[in-house]
């Protein structure tokens, strides 16, 4: 009851109104002790990846799970319709989802705080014509059914009544993002980061222009007199801005994607079909306590996957060893490419020792990676500075803001290893994140494809069985 009182305490501090009533929705959710969430299925929001259930939303709403001191309760579904009818219902406490606030939405339910804000841009496949305004739409617009774009195509139609757009009745936004690439579907509406995370994998997805931008995305809870957990969230994400929570988290899932480089996205995945093949098995093989797709994407950053690469600064091979950092890790020749990886990971993995234990994942494999990059001495340089300038310096996001300083005279003079072009080892950082989670995409296509052909020729072994004709007694 001590985490009940407290808070209605501050519900009637905050509201300076009477105190809620104990069958209050806060009040509930205490004596249950448990928030009961409906969650979204999709890249945004909510997935289950190779560690298990994942997603930018998930982690928002764990958030305020262990702000209150209570459990999660997820209910996760494909479908935001289906999880409207049980936020009607009283059957979840509020619906996460990377939700844009639209007219319709705020008619019938409450719209928390506003944490995100993105455009909503209409897409087309590269080497298309490409259209500039919606009068220059050749075809009909696909949208995901119930979605906020067919609410927002279908506000656009008074303004432009020729305009020809539909919903679809099953496939969600990646899905349709995927007929798009195929040539099956024209054009659609996405939402901005929607967009960032599919192009790492269909590159050739291109945005004709901005249909509307600056869109505040919320969770949703019911429309009623209760305002115990409304109350509630606007001192949650007020933290979470202030203590910038909320920035580190978006950083870890969307900050590596907002640069795109057509050429370079598409190069790399023809890289993982044709060249990654020759080295897959010596990845895995020295992967070590790390996920191999990690190290094969170090090593794609490094070298495109070429043991012969050279740089004008005398590292080679598949890792981009130095002489001196071979000779420690125990390689006898930098351009055998099996050698190279062992040595790479070795080298890795003794980065990852020096990182302050206190630094948890994923930030101690980012700092990692950036001493891997611009050697540990200079991320120290930069972790000091951090602290110094009053940001936390064991957070990935604050120090790589600070890296970039060491390119300034002012600043590496005063530092312990001087210069450094610590932008570059920033870039690299995001674009290993990048590079990994494409090859984690392909990989688990290409299992998902095998697993399908073994249940196949399963099928087919027992259906062949089951017609031999039976033997004769002799």
């Amino acid at each position: 009851m001590h985490k009940i009182g407290f808070w209605l305490c501050w519900l009637f501090w905050l509201t300076g109104c009477t105190p809620a009533p104990e069958s209050s929705q806060l009040y509930d959710i205490y004596q249950r002790d448990s928030i009961k969430v409906g969650i979204l299925h999709g890249p945004t929001s909510y997935y289950v990846g190779v560690d298990g259930p994942v997603g930018f939303e998930l982690e928002l709403s764990q958030a305020l799970a262990d702000k209150l001191g209570v459990k999660l309760e997820l209910y996760p579904s494909y479908h935001l319709n289906e999880l409207l009818q049980k936020l009607d219902a009283g059957q979840v406490d509020y619906i996460a989802g990377g939700l844009t606030q639209t007219e319709l939405r705020k008619s019938r339910y409450r719209a928390s705080p506003a944490y995100r804000w993105i455009n909503e841009v209409l897409v087309f496949k590269q080497g298309n014509t490409w259209p500039r305004t919606l009068e220059e739409l050749s075809d009909t617009i696909v949208v995901v059914k119930d979605s906020s774009h067919a609410e927002t195509l279908q506000q656009l139609q008074f303004e432009h009544p020729t305009l020809q757009w539909q919903q679809h009745p099953t496939l969600d936004a990646d899905e349709i993002l995927q007929q798009v690439v195929d040539g099956n579907i024209s054009y659609t509406v996405t939402d901005s980061n929607q967009l960032a995370l599919n192009r790492r994998f269909y590159p050739n997805l291109s945005i004709a222009f901005t249909v509307r931008d600056n869109l505040p995305v919320s969770w949703l809870l019911a429309d009623n007199t209760d305002d115990s957990l409304y109350a509630v969230l606007i001192e949650f994400f007020g933290a979470m801005y202030q203590n910038s929570e909320l920035i580190t988290l978006e950083d870890k899932y969307f900050g590596h994607i907002q640069l795109f480089d057509y050429v370079d996205t598409l190069t790399y995945i023809e890289a993982i079909e044709q060249s990654l093949p020759e080295f897959k098995d010596w990845f895995v093989q020295y992967a070590g306590e790390l996920d191999w797709r990690l190290l094969a994407a170090l090593s794609y950053q490094e070298s495109h996957w070429n043991p012969k690469a050279k740089s004008p600064t005398g590292v080679r091979g598949l890792m981009m060893l130095t002489l001196p950092t071979a000779q420690q890790m125990g390689i006898r020749s930098r351009l055998d490419a099996e050698q190279s990886i062992q040595g790479g990971s070795r080298y890795l993995h003794r980065l990852l020792t020096r990182i302050p234990e206190r630094i948890s994942m994923p930030d101690r494999l980012w700092f990692a990676l950036a001493s891997y990059n611009v050697g540990w001495g200079h991320v120290e340089d930069a972790r000091i500075i951090t602290q110094q300038q009053g940001a936390d310096p064991d957070k990935w996001l604050d120090v790589k803001q600070r890296l970039p300083l060491l390119r300034q005279k002012s600043v590496y003079q005063t530092t312990k290893y001087g210069y450094a072009r610590g932008d570059e080892a920033v870039t690299y950082v995001e674009n290993i994140r990048r590079y990994y989670d494409t090859l984690l995409w392909v990989d688990e296509r290409q299992q998902a494809d095998i697993r399908l052909q073994q249940q196949k020729q399963r099928l087919s072994e027992q259906v062949s069985t089951e017609n031999l004709p039976e033997q004769q007694p002799q």
